[in-house]
C-alpha cells in the first residue's frame, strides 16, 4: 500500500507508458490489489485490476456455495451491487482520456455465469477496468492516488462490505426455486413453464425491463398446472407446454410473438422483479429464423431442400449469399446438430415458402417442380423421430391445425386453449397433403479445420467482440445480429475468446466435429471457469460471460470462408 503511493509520487508527471511500473499486487487494510494490466496510453483499453477480499474481512456463508447456483446467483448480486457503486464514483477522479473510468461487466435482467464476480470459500474476487489518470498523454500521480485509496474502497465499502443478508436470502431461495421448477420441467416433459402474473411484455423495444401496467399472464385452464417449490407457502401455479407441437394463433398485436419472445429468453433464468424470473423454457431450445444473406458452409439441408436447378449438392450445401429459405433450413439443421430439443418459430420472421405452400399453389406448381419441402411437412417428424419439440406463432395459416398438439390462442394478451376448435375447423375443411418423406432425414457432423480459422485471425491473430452482435476475426467481421438469444456483450467477448483459443491453443490433436468441440468447451469451462482461455488462469478474465453452446456454433457457422468437412 505504502510503495504504491511512493511509486505514484515517482511517476507523477512522466510519460504514460511508466505506469506499467505499477503492475503487480498491493495489499490494503482489507483487500489486496492485483493491477494485472496497465494500459500504454490514456486513450487506449482500459488497465485491468483484480480486487480480492480475504474471507478474513468478508464472511463467505457455506450456504452461499451449497450448489453451482447458488453460487452463481451470489455472484450475480455481488456484481450488481458493484455495479451499483461503480456509478456513485465516476466522477471523482479528473483527467484527460478514459482518466478516472471505473467498469465492471454489470449484469442485465439474466442472471448468467460471469467473471466479473469469484465467490470461493476463502475469498471474494472482483474484476474490474479501470482508466489510469493522465493530463495529456503524461501520468496524473495525484489523480491516480485518489483512484486507488479513495475510489476503490469507497466501492468496496459500498457493495462488498455492505452485503444485506436479507437480500442475500431471498437471492439462495430463488436460486432453489428456479433448481426446483426445472426438475419439475424434465420430471413431466415440459418445454416450457410460464406462472401465472408473470410480465411478459418489455417496456420498448430496446429494453429489456418489464413494461409497467401490463396485464399479468394467465394460464388457461387446460394447461394449468400447480406444484410446490421451496421457500413457498403457497403452491406455484402456471402454464406448462408439453413436449410436441405447440402452435400459438391470434389476431395482431396480440401478444402472440411478445409470448414466443419470453420462451425465447426463458433459457436463462431472470432477477426477481423483471416479471419473468418464473418464466422457464427448455435450455436447449433454439430460436430459428430466416436470415438471408448469411454464409453456409457444407451444411446437409436435403431434409428441406432438394434437386435444386441448378444442380447444388443440398447434402453439403454452401452458400455466400443464402436466400431466406435455404438460410432457414440451414439454420434448424445446425440447430440440430449442435443439441436442440426445442425450436422456436415466428411467421414473422420466417420464409413463407420455407414454412407452408397451400393446396392452390401445390396444384400450381407440382411437387417435381418445387425443390422445397415445407416445414410444415417435416415438423410431426421433428417430433416422432427425434423427440424435438418446436413452438410455433402462426397467424396466417391454418395449414398447422392439423399436427399441433395443442393450439394456444392470444386475446389482448390473455392466452386461451383453442385445440379443439382448431381441430373441428381442420376436419370441416380437409387439406389435400401431398405424399410425405418417408422419414425427416440427417444432419451431418462437421468437421472444423482449425487452420482455416488461424488464417482469418490474420498474423496478429487478433479477435475482438464488437457489441452483442459482431465480432472482428482478422479483417473478418461475424454478424450475430440475427441470432436472437445472445443477451449480453459479454456472452460475445466469451465467443470471441473461444474461436481465437479454438484456433490456436486448444490442445487438442487434430481437428474436431463442431459437436465436439461445443462438448469441449462446456467441459473447460466447468472445469476451469470462464477464463479458461487464457494463458495466464490467473490474471484478470475479462469481461466475460457464458454463451450456450448454440450461439458458440452459430458463431463458427457464419464464419465466412471457413473449411468444414
Amino acid at each position: 500500500m505504502k510503495y504504491l503511493k511512493q511509486k505514484l509520487k515517482q511517476i507523477d508527471g512522466k510519460s504514460y507508458k511508466g505506469y506499467k511500473g505499477i503492475q503487480g499486487s498491493f495489499q490494503f487494510s482489507n483487500f489486496d490489489l492485483h493491477i494485472d494490466y496497465a494500459q500504454g496510453d490514456p486513450f487506449a483499453s482500459p488497465s485491468k485490476i483484480r480486487l480480492v477480499i480475504p474471507k478474513r474481512y468478508q464472511s463467505i456463508d457455506e450456504e452461499w456455495l451449497k450448489t453451482p447456483r447458488r453460487q452463481t446467483y451470489v455472484e450475480d448480486h455481488v456484481a450488481r451491487r458493484v455495479h451499483k457503486a461503480v456509478f456513485k464514483e465516476q466522477t471523482i477522479v479528473k483527467g484527460s482520456g478514459k482518466s478516472g473510468m471505473i467498469a465492471i461487466d454489470g449484469p442485465d435482467q439474466t442472471i448468467l455465469k460471469r467473471s466479473a464476480v469469484k465467490v470461493e470459500k476463502d475469498a471474494v474476487t472482483v474484476c474490474l477496468s479501470i482508466g489510469l489518470p493522465a493530463n495529456g498523454r503524461r501520468i496524473n500521480g495525484r489523480e491516480a492516488e485518489k483512484l486507488f485509496f479513495e475510489a476503490l474502497p469507497s466501492i468496496l465499502k459500498h457493495s462488498i462490505f455492505s452485503l444485506n443478508q436479507d437480500h442475500l436470502s431471498d437471492i439462495l431461495q430463488l436460486a432453489d426455486q428456479h433448481d426446483a421448477i426445472r426438475r419439475k420441467m424434465k420430471e413431466e416433459d415440459w418445454i416450457a413453464f410460464i406462472a401465472n402474473d408473470s410480465i411478459l411484455p418489455r417496456s420498448s423495444g430496446i429494453s429489456s425491463k418489464p413494461l409497467q401496467n401490463s396485464i399479468p399472464f394467465k394460464s388457461p385452464k387446460e394447461n394449468e398446472v400447480s406444484f410446490n417449490i421451496p421457500h413457498r407457502d403457497e403452491p406455484i401455479a402456471g402454464m406448462a407446454i408439453k413436449k410436441g407441437i405447440t402452435l400459438i394463433v391470434g389476431g395482431g398485436f396480440h401478444g402472440k410473438s411478445t409470448l414466443l419472445e419470453a420462451l425465447e429468453q426463458g433459457v436463462y433464468e431472470h432477477i426477481a422483479g423483471d416479471g419473468r424470473e418464473y418464466v422457464l423454457t427448455d435450455p436447449d431450445a433454439v430460436k430459428i429464423r430466416a436470415e438471408d444473406g448469411r454464409s453456409i458452409t457444407k451444411v446437409n439441408i436435403s431434409p428441406f431442400i432438394n434437386d435444386l436447378p441448378n444442380g447444388s449438392d443440398t447434402k453439403t450445401f454452401t452458400t455466400e449469399n443464402a436466400s431466406g429459405s435455404t438460410s432457414q433450413a440451414a439454420n434448424v439443421m445446425e440447430a440440430l446438430e449442435a443439441g436442440a430439443t426445442t425450436l422456436l418459430i415466428d411467421e414473422d420472421t420466417s420464409a413463407t415458402n420455407f414454412m407452408i405452400r397451400d393446396e392452390r399453389m401445390q396444384q400450381l406448381v407440382v411437387k417435381d417442380k418445387e425443390p422445397i419441402t415445407p416445414f410444415v411437412q417435416k415438423v410431426k417428424q421433428l417430433r416422432d423421430e427425434l423427440d424435438v419439440s418446436t413452438v410455433l406463432v402462426m397467424g396466417g395459416s391454418g395449414d398447422y391445425f392439423d399436427i399441433a398438439d395443442q393450439v394456444i390462442m392470444m386475446d389482448q394478451y390473455i392466452p386461451f386453449n383453442v385445440t379443439e376448435k382448431a381441430r373441428n375447423i381442420a376436419d370441416d375443411n380437409p387439406v389435400e397433403w401431398p405424399e410425405e418423406p418417408e422419414n425427416f432425414g440427417q444432419w451431418t457432423d462437421r468437421t472444423v479445420i482449425r487452420e482455416s480459422i488461424e488464417k482469418r485471425l490474420g498474423p496478429k491473430a487478433k479477435v475482438q467482440a464488437k457489441g452483442k452482435h459482431h465480432i472482428m476475426i482478422g479483417k473478418n467481421t461475424i454478424d450475430l445480429s440475427l441470432v436472437e438469444q445472445i443477451v449480453e456483450d459479454s456472452q460475445t467477448r466469451m465467443i470471441a475468446n473461444m474461436l481465437k483459443y479454438m484456433a490456436v491453443y486448444a490442445p487438442v490433436n487434430g481437428d474436431l466435429t463442431i459437436t465436439e468441440w461445443l462438448e469441449y468447451f462446456e467441459r473447460e469451462i466447468e472445469q476451469k471457469g470462464l477464463s479458461f482461455t487464457q494463458k495466464d488462469q490467473e490474471q484478470h478474465p475479462g469481461d466475460l460471460a457464458e454463451p450456450r453452446r448454440f450461439e458458440v456454433s452459430a458463431a463458427i457457422n457464419r464464419l465466412r470462408q471457413i473449411n468444414i468437412k
